[in-house]
């Protein structure tokens, strides 16, 4: 990675740090509800993990570990990694209030190989993860790397072609492909909560040629590939709850690809 590159993953890693502060009192991660036993995940990524009792699974980019926690709460031995500090260690307490055995590992997950050194049954991402990637060649390998032979990985993200709207979600502004680093200045979150002070950060987009071609060069058989037209959130500008849980953006309801739901094999 260019120490360019280091320098915005250093400034989202400060974002992050600030939002998990506001994002543990918020409305859109209910924690008490969780803390009740309330799953995180979704019926997309429900349905697509299946049953995971037993399994080994290793989730990338974790936050403050909710979903890790829902998978371990599915019965596998799971393990969450993020690069924010403050995400980990609301992470591990979580962990000890629900009595759960999940295990959190502080680090970029492009570090994760100096500090974790096992393979899993499965290797899980989900919603706003890669956008906060400057390339997917190190993503990839990093998944195959952490696969067992025959193991699977599920990700379920936000389609790309949304990411080329602009800041008010209305039109087209931004490029589909990546053509490099997109700057951003935030002072409320996608949740909706006020940040302390504003954030800025950088996110950059990936086509799904971008996200496929990298996985195959891998060695991942696609199994399964799906695009929605809802998001499951309530976390963008401009959108509309078209039925309990179902999200679209005003003026596109049914016309764009908003969710996409993927799962691959790692080949023997």
């Amino acid at each position: 990675m260019s120490d360019n590159n280091k320098s915005h993953i250093s400034q989202n890693q400060k974002s992050w740090d600030e939002r998990v502060h506001v994002h543990i009192h918020s409305d859109f991660y209910d924690v008490p509800s969780f803390l009740k036993g309330k799953s995180s995940l979704n019926p997309v990524e429900i349905n697509l993990l299946d049953n995971i009792h037993g399994l080994s699974v290793l989730h990338l980019q974790c936050h403050f570990g909710q979903d890790t926690l829902s998978l371990a709460r599915m019965g596998a031995k799971v393990t969450g990694v993020d690069f924010s500090s403050a995400a980990i260690q609301k992470a591990r307490e979580l962990n000890d209030i629900c009595g759960l055995d999940a295990s959190f590992i502080e680090c970029d997950i492009f570090d994760l190989p100096q500090h974790l050194d096992q393979t899993y049954d499965l290797v899980f991402t989900s919603y706003g993860t890669i956008g906060w990637l400057p390339e997917l060649t190190s993503w990839a390998k990093l998944i195959k790397k952490y696969l067992k032979p025959g193991g699977r990985f599920v990700f379920v993200e936000f389609h790309p072609v949304i990411y080329m709207m602009d800041d008010s979600f209305n039109h087209f502004t931004y490029s589909y492909f990546n053509k490099g680093k997109m700057l951003f200045t935030d002072h409320s979150s996608y949740d909706g909560s006020t940040l302390r002070e504003p954030q800025e950060y950088t996110c950059w987009n990936h086509s799904l040629s971008d996200i496929f071609q990298n996985l195959l060069d891998v060695g991942m058989t696609i199994n399964h590939f799906q695009e929605y037209d809802y998001s499951p959130y309530f976390c963008f500008p401009n959108m509309t709850e078209v039925e309990k849980g179902k999200f679209m953006f005003k003026g596109f309801e049914e016309n764009l690809p908003v969710v996409m739901a993927l799962s691959a094999t790692s080949n023997i």
